[in-house]
């Protein structure tokens, strides 16, 4: 559904990501880890249009995404959340949401502007829509609420709803576990398992928390220093000897 092909980035002399052959299936949910610095999120910039490549290419339904700008991406059927929150946090829950369905508005400017019949029955459509999806995430008593004004936890999952709303076929999460304590950081593994299914996504996913990564993925890439060392599913990867040296050193 998604790959790359010998995927680059290098800012100056560095090279965040190198030569990365990376791939997804059809309704997979794969972790892409490694320790801090390793290249991740630069990863996500690139599959989503925040960064162009240096080289090499990333192919999405048999499309190439370079050059395309972040919006055109989404469209596509790609969306992301961010690794640093990043709501729209003097509007409501409900209207963070809504924002991410009016993409798939179908009413003209004209009918909006003009404040026209289907400019309401549209908005009406969206309005319930965005309620049914603050619901799955148990935050439909919160739809008044200004963003900021949520707990933390909270805030991360209103992102992934956004995420969501925007109608994705792949779905990037980077670390929607961090910050959370372990209670809500099981609930979370059992969200993104329902969403998935719910939706039909194919999900990849940064994460730090192991317990998460290894509860609930497929298959994973572990990155270091912008390379992949290594690629398996949570069993390969757990006792694989490159990546235990990656996270705690080689041995003296």
């Amino acid at each position: 559904m998604l790959r790359t092909e010998r995927l680059t980035r290098t800012f100056g002399g560095l090279a965040a990501v190198s030569n990365l052959d990376l791939n997804l299936r059809q309704g997979e949910l794969v972790g892409l880890i490694g320790p801090n610095g390793a290249g991740k999120t630069t990863v996500f910039n690139l599959l989503t249009g925040v960064y162009h490549p240096s080289s090499g290419d990333i192919i999405f339904e048999n499309e190439s995404l370079v050059g395309h700008k972040p919006f055109q991406i989404t469209a596509k059927g790609l969306a992301r959340t961010f690794q640093n929150i990043r709501l729209f946090e003097s509007l409501s829950v409900l209207e963070n949401v809504k924002i991410a369905l009016h993409w798939h508005s179908r009413y003209s400017l004209f009918s909006a502007l003009f404040r026209l019949k289907g400019f309401y029955a549209g908005e009406e459509k969206m309005t319930a829509e965005a309620l049914r999806l603050l619901e799955l995430f148990n935050l439909d008593h919160k739809k008044d609420e200004l963003a900021k004004n949520l707990p933390y936890g909270e805030q991360r999952r209103l992102e992934i709803v956004r995420a969501i709303a925007a109608k994705p076929k792949i779905l990037l999460l980077d670390e929607p576990a961090a910050g959370m304590n372990p209670q809500e950081t099981q609930d979370l593994m059992a969200l993104i398992q329902k969403v998935r299914k719910l939706f039909n996504l194919t999900i990849l996913l940064i994460e730090h928390d192991m317990s998460l990564v290894m509860g609930i993925c497929e298959r994973i890439y572990v990155l270091d220093y912008g390379k992949v060392i290594a690629q398996g599913t949570p069993a390969e990867i757990k006792n694989n000897k490159r990546v235990i040296e990656a996270y705690l050193g080689e041995e003296a």
